[in-house]
């Protein structure tokens, strides 16, 4: 694990801890991570972030709002995965970013608890995920 990513992990916790975030928190995610986790607080202001749990399993995955016209939305696991093409064109490709805004706007959201949940049956959750 990097030293980026390890501190980066110590603030999500610390959020997470509190469901708070300090200016000091801010200003060290976004010098951790640039515009992106200025555009991901901006998705989070808006309550673009769904965190959609399939039952009675509890696995559960993100759907974040785009930023576009057209308010595309974004499968995506915080840590690992999006849908989106900056996630591989920024991060796999080019390895520019270690994550997309989507990804950052889903672990700021369940770092604070402000996630919109929803529920379904696994059986659903299982036919999203198997469009991605």
């Amino acid at each position: 694990m990097s030293s980026t990513t390890m501190v980066a992990e110590a603030m999500w916790l610390n959020i997470e801890s509190t469901h708070s975030v300090t200016d000091d928190q801010l200003m060290i995610l976004n010098f951790l991570f640039g515009k992106n986790f200025e555009r991901a607080t901006r998705i989070v202001d808006q309550r673009g972030v769904k965190k959609i749990c399939g039952e009675p399993s509890g696995r559960s995955i993100f759907q974040v709002v785009g930023e576009s016209r057209k308010k595309e939305e974004y499968l995506c696991f915080a840590e690992h995965f999006c849908a989106c093409y900056s996630f591989f064109y920024d991060v796999v490709n080019r390895g520019e970013q270690l994550c997309c805004k989507h990804q950052l706007a889903a672990r700021l959201a369940e770092s604070l608890g402000s996630c919109v949940e929803v529920k379904l049956p696994d059986e659903e959750l299982a036919l999203l995920l198997s469009k991605l």
